[in-house]
């Protein structure tokens, strides 16, 4: 399923690294940084998780909340988070379902090798669950920045 801007983000129901269920109808209200990502403590995803922590406060004053997803289980992102003090809820998605929904779910291929993953991804959702910006094949330098400047300008509107 392709996912375009302008439309209604696909609601989910997701357990975060406390145990809580936390839906997206929850942030209603708040413009919501879902980003997608392989696997807890590689350099990559580590890169990226560390970059949003550092921009938090920032997201924080553009009444904004981050959301990170993986499949990795509660426990590792428990320690994931603990890890690199992030300030902001990881949520499991062992079932690749959301992932499958928000279409990050895909073929990937490396040494040869060709296997199901995520596509580092990041969607940018309005106050009203509707999808405004989607950034696919993210690399990670820059990309935080790049999220920021946009949210930015959306809020000068």
């Amino acid at each position: 399923m392709t996912l375009v801007e302008g439309q209604k983000a696909p609601d989910f129901s997701l357990v975060n690294d406390k145990g809580e269920q936390v839906q997206l109808a929850d942030f209603r209200g708040k413009h919501v940084i879902l980003y997608f990502y392989p696997k807890d403590m590689t350099p990559g995803c580590t890169t990226e998780a560390c970059d949003f922590r550092d921009k938090h406060d920032d997201f924080s004053q553009l009444n904004a909340v981050v959301l990170g997803v993986s499949p990795d289980d509660a426990q590792k992102h428990t320690k994931f988070i603990d890890k690199h003090g992030l300030p902001f809820s990881l949520l499991v998605d062992e079932d690749h379902a959301v992932a499958e929904a928000y279409g990050v779910w895909v073929l990937k291929k490396m040494y040869g090798r060709e296997y199901m993953g995520i596509e580092r991804s990041t969607f940018l959702i309005d106050t009203e669950g509707k999808l405004v910006k989607v950034w696919r094949k993210v690399r990670v330098k820059n990309h935080i920045e790049e999220v920021y400047a946009f949210l930015a300008k959306q809020e000068e509107q």
